[in-house]
């Protein structure tokens, strides 16, 4: 079982990353995949959740608006599309998997916003 969590890099204030966390060893289309961040000294908090049908989504309140959180069960793979990002936005992001007592970490993927 691995989530591998790609796309992350440095970017200027204002732009665009999207990141994609794909599975392996299971079936992300039976479990609820939620992306999380943490920053230099902080506590590590969710920011995006989608349900296992991939219907219904919930986002931080920081990121509301201009993150996307989707996912393609063809492709066992889940993404997390970042616009106007912010030097606040700087943190090691975190993909998730759960279902039921099953929860799966990767094994994070920085993203820098900075001039």
């Amino acid at each position: 079982v691995q989530l591998v969590e790609s796309g992350g890099g440095l970017v200027q204030p204002g732009g665009s990353l999207r990141l994609s966390c794909a599975a392996s060893g299971f079936s992300s289309s039976s479990y609820a995949m939620s992306w999380y961040r943490q920053a230099l000294g902080k506590e590590r908090e969710v920011v995006a959740i989608i349900d296992i049908p991939g219907l219904l989504t919930n986002y931080a309140e920081s990121v509301d608006g201009r993150f996307t959180i989707s996912k393609n069960n063809a492709k066992n793979t889940v993404y997390l599309q970042m616009t106007s990002l912010q030097p606040e936005d700087t943190a090691v992001y975190y993909c998730r998997a759960r279902s039921g007592p099953r929860d799966y970490w990767g094994q994070g993927t920085q993203v820098t916003v900075s001039t």
